[in-house]
């Protein structure tokens, strides 16, 4: 890594003249080696501080890495989904510090505000923008990666589970379904997703119109605050409780584990897909879809999944990918529909009665007869460059608007759009609830993602592409704010680089990820983190702390909402 910069720096000096070209070569390898020098005295600083506060109760070391370290791309690569934060020109992590008791995770935090630096944590690795493993700030900063904290604990008579933060989705789903036929939990599609960072951001899936949101079903926790203090629900009161189911991973610590209510489910649910081109109706199917979908039986989720394709005249076309969770069995289903939406032609040979658990690998696309151990195999089902944003649809897109749509969604063979139903519970469930605020009211959620393999290559054509798209879709979709889903993280819609954003300035996006919920979501941030130690691109300010005198002629504190 040092002959690369050194050899760098030479090839620059070659076309100087000699005299000039020697005094910038003992310049430019001084900065080098200053600037190693300091990178080495901070990574040896902060692992002397780091296990100078480590309990003597750990049994194991955390695992450390520094980019001197040959598996430190490895492991920074392990669970970065989203490559274009891979490349060589993103900004790197000074140190990665894997945790593999709690204990090591209140030292990192003390460590890095003793030496002032950011912590940036990572469970599953899916933040949208990479920020959960990479930074646009100036500051230096560590990724805590949170991979070997993944015990799963499953409770049947109380109902719940504990598990911790590093571990999937689909692993809680597994260790569910060996204790109970019958239990189930309402989160993610994609198995892969660190539950740590899932629920802080909402965590839906196709039980929601059942069950709500993962976060709705969270019911307490385990945390590290800004001074390293392990809290739960209990000791961090039901304020800070509220803020972290929902509002958004990096903001008010960081999550150890969360304890989650279990759901009923039946011993044999029904699946199904009907695939459709425009050329088959899609245009009108999706239409009356927009009509019913939340308001159709809650036991029903059915997402449609939309992507360019050609058809057998190899002229472009659209695909509508209609996949459905019913919890209940197929003669019951097929009434539904029928009656309820007869466009989509549902027949009794599409239907598949499975179990809950095999439900769960279906919707997550796994093939046939795969055994649900693969769960636990914890891999991401993508890895690629890509670029996504999200809006709530509160009325339907008439029928001229979707052929509108159809021909920009076209113009790229790397998009995609999903759109996922709303209604049933997520109804019912005030908007005030927790942070999460799309609830009465939404048709559904509009995923729009593009991606490609070739780098940066063709990134701006591809990211202009689906901004195109959202763009166009702006005449339908929510407004005043147009909302979007923090868990798909979009830095289109603004960011902080230096960790001094206002609350106002923040409100940008703070408005269209939590609506009215941001303005207590500050509240709650200034209460706990009033230094803003846990920050990054998006997260949530605290109000600005104001000096005056108090009522005894001494120096008083105070923030604007006081």
């Amino acid at each position: 890594m040092k002959q690369s910069n050194c050899q760098n720096k030479t090839e620059l000096i070659m076309s100087l003249g000699t005299l000039h070209s020697l005094s910038v070569l003992l310049i430019l390898f001084s900065y080098a080696s200053t600037t190693v020098a300091s990178a080495d005295l901070f990574r040896e600083k902060f692992l002397q501080c780091l296990h100078g506060n480590i309990a003597p109760r750990a049994l194991l070391p955390p695992s450390c890495y520094s980019p001197t370290n040959s598996s430190f791309s490895i492991v920074l690569q392990s669970t970065a989904l989203n490559l274009r934060y891979t490349m060589s020109s993103v900004k790197k992590p000074a140190l990665i510090v894997m945790p593999t008791d709690e204990s090591h995770v209140q030292a990192a935090v003390v460590c890095a505000k003793e030496l002032g630096v950011q912590l940036r944590v990572r469970s599953g690795g899916h933040d949208y923008e990479g920020i959960s493993y990479s930074s646009e700030m100036d500051d230096p900063f560590v990724i805590l990666d949170l991979a070997k904290l993944r015990m799963v604990s499953v409770n049947i008579e109380d109902n719940s589970a504990w598990v911790e933060a590093g571990a999937t989705i689909g692993e809680l789903y597994y260790r569910i379904s060996v204790e109970s036929k019958i239990h189930g939990f309402p989160a993610g599609l994609c198995t892969s997703l660190g539950i740590g960072g899932h629920i802080t951001g909402g965590a839906y899936g196709p039980m929601m119109r059942k069950y709500g949101l993962g976060a709705d079903n969270a019911i307490d926790v385990r945390m590290v605050d800004a001074n390293g203090q392990v809290l739960d629900r209990k000791s961090m009161g039901e304020d800070v409780f509220w803020a972290i189911r929902g509002g958004g991973g990096g903001n008010f610590g960081v999550i150890l584990a969360w304890k989650v209510r279990l759901v009923p489910v039946p011993e044999k649910v029904t699946v199904f897909t009907v695939v459709k081109t425009l050329e088959q109706g899609l245009t009108k199917t999706l239409y009356k879809w927009q009509q019913i979908a939340a308001k159709i039986d809650e036991n029903l989720f059915i997402r449609v999944i939309l992507q360019p394709t050609k058809n057998q005249k190899g002229e472009k076309t659209v695909i509508g990918i209609f996949q459905a969770l019913f919890l209940g069995q197929g003669d019951e289903l097929l009434k539904i529909t029928q009656r309820d939406f007869p466009e989509l032609g549902l027949q009794k040979k599409d239907l598949s009665e499975v179990s809950w658990i095999e439900s769960v690998l279906y919707i997550a696309n796994n093939p046939t007869g795969t055994k649900p151990e693969v769960l636990l195999e914890a891999k991401p089902a993508f890895i690629n460059y890509f670029k996504a944003k999200s809006d709530f649809l509160t009325e339907p897109v008439p029928e001229t608007g979707l052929e509108g749509l159809w021909k920009r969604f076209m113009e790229d063979d790397g998009s995609l759009m999903i759109w996922n139903p709303y209604g049933g519970m997520m109804s019912k469930i005030p908007e005030s609830q927790i942070p999460f605020p799309h609830r009465n009211g939404t048709i559904c959620m509009i995923q729009y993602v593009v991606s490609w393999q070739d780098g940066k290559n063709n990134e701006t054509k591809h990211m202009e592409s689906i901004r195109k798209v959202h763009n166009y879709m702006t005449q339908y979709v929510s407004s005043f704010p147009r909302q979007a889903y923090v868990n798909y993280r979009d830095l289109d819609l603004g960011m902080d680089k230096d960790g001094n954003t206002s609350f106002i300035e923040a409100s940008v996006w703070g408005f269209m990820y939590f609506k009215d919920n941001y303005n207590r979501l500050v509240q709650v941030k200034t209460k706990v983190d009033p230094q803003n130690f846990f920050r990054h691109e998006q997260s949530i300010p605290p109000l600005p702390i104001m000096e005056g005198i108090g009522p005894n002629g001494g120096v008083h504190w105070a923030t604007f909402d006081e």
